[in-house]
């Protein structure tokens, strides 16, 4: 079970940190502003979909 959880961790790794940092930056926004933070975590939603779409893995 753990070496299924390191092979997950290890394929999505960079995802996972993607999407904790887009959630960081929108939070830290959102209590400056709230609609700042809304916009920022929509646009951080949208950048981390693009780069989702067109990293594709590598086939590996």
């Amino acid at each position: 079970m753990e070496k299924k959880w390191k092979t997950a961790l290890r394929r999505r790794g960079a995802e996972l940190a993607l999407a904790a940092g887009a959630a960081a930056v929108a939070a830290g926004a959102g209590l400056i502003y709230l609609p700042a933070g809304l916009i920022a975590g929509g646009l951080l939603a949208i950048a981390g979909a693009a780069l989702s779409i067109l990293g594709g893995g590598g086939g590996r």
